[in-house]
C-alpha cells in the first residue's frame, strides 16, 4: 500500500505561482512513477505531469512551459511548481503514484488550487 498526502494548494491571482508538495508513505520501494493530475468541476481528470524513478518527465499540454515536476526520493516527496497561473488552472490537484506491482495506481485526496482573474 502507498499513501499520498498533498499540501500547498490555495488561492492565487492570475500570473502568480504556487508550489504543491506530496509526501509518499507506505511501500515506497514499489513506486516507479509519481505525478500530478487535476480535475475541474464538470470536467474529466487530466494529466498535469509525471516523473519516473529515473527522472524522466512528461507533461500535459496545459502544463508545458509553465509547470515543473520534481521528486526527492530520500525525502519521499514529489513537487509541482506552477508559474504563470491562469484562471483555467483552477481545479483540484491530485498526487499520483504507480506501483510496479500490477501497475497499481494510488491517489491522494486532492489539493484545491483557485486562480482568480
Amino acid at each position: 500500500q502507498v499513501q499520498l498526502l498533498e499540501s500547498g494548494g490555495g488561492l492565487v491571482q492570475a500570473g502568480g505561482s504556487l508550489k504543491l508538495s506530496c509526501v509518499v508513505s507506505g511501500s515506497i520501494t514499489t513506486v516507479n512513477a509519481l505525478g500530478w493530475y487535476r480535475q475541474a468541476p464538470g470536467k474529466q481528470r487530466e494529466l498535469v505531469a509525471t516523473i519516473s524513478q529515473g527522472g524522466y518527465q512528461n507533461y500535459g499540454d496545459s502544463a508545458k512551459g509553465r509547470f515543473t515536476i520534481s521528486r526527492d526520493n530520500p525525502k519521499r516527496m514529489v513537487y509541482l511548481q506552477m508559474n504563470s497561473l491562469k484562471p483555467e488552472d483552477t481545479a483540484a490537484y491530485y498526487c499520483y503514484a504507480r506501483s510496479t506491482i500490477g501497475n497499481t495506481e494510488y491517489w491522494g485526496q486532492g489539493a484545491q488550487v483557485t486562480v482568480s482573474s
